[in-house]
């Protein structure tokens, strides 16, 4: 295997000479580094090396748009919130309305011996949109444009003036308060 001349230079000073001059070589040897880490969780997400190759090609051209938007600060945990995103959104796409939050519940009913699973499955969508009502108004607007709407943690941030880390707390929060409200619900 070929030796990288510019293992020397950081990640960061690699973003920074992009930002600087805008040279597509620099993000080349950029996303070089990371091709195999976004395969890996491209494998996690999809379980098939063919679509998986095909996630990383979308996840660079998504990398290269989003980048000349927004100033990224930390590479490596940015690039892995954009594949995992997109993973998630294909899969949602894929299975309809499915979402993050519901998977595990759903694989949990999906389990159960002699249950009506479309049913439990369409309650339990019917339920999300209650527990969503219930939430906070923050915390809905978040999750609502980051899970429904497909929108990015420096999109929301953008439109809502919030910043990036009151998204981010909107967001982890709402989850975990929608995923007890469910939990709730079903016990019920």
């Amino acid at each position: 295997m070929k030796k990288d001349p510019y293992q020397h230079i950081t990640d960061q000073e690699l973003l920074e000479r992009w930002y600087a001059d805008r040279n597509n070589e620099w993000l080349g040897l950029l996303l070089q580094r990371y091709t195999l880490l976004l395969l890996g969780v491209c494998m996690k997400y999809m379980k098939n090396e063919e679509e998986a190759r095909d996630c990383v090609q979308q996840i660079f051209v998504k990398v290269i748009t989003e980048l000349a938007k927004y100033r990224v600060e930390y590479f490596k945990s940015w690039i892995y919130t954009i594949a995992r995103n997109h993973c998630l959104m294909r899969l949602r796409d894929r299975h309809g309305q499915a979402t993050e939050l519901s998977d595990s519940m759903l694989a949990a009913w999906d389990e159960e011996p002699g249950v009506n699973t479309h049913q439990k499955k369409e309650q339990l969508l019917g339920w999300m949109g209650e527990c969503l009502e219930e939430l906070g108004k923050e915390q809905k607007l978040c999750v609502t444009l980051f899970y429904l709407d497909k929108r990015s943690y420096q999109e929301i941030a953008s439109s809502t003036g919030f910043t990036l880390m009151q998204v981010k707390s909107y967001i982890q929060n709402g989850k975990r308060n929608l995923r007890l409200l469910l939990e709730k619900k079903a016990k019920s």
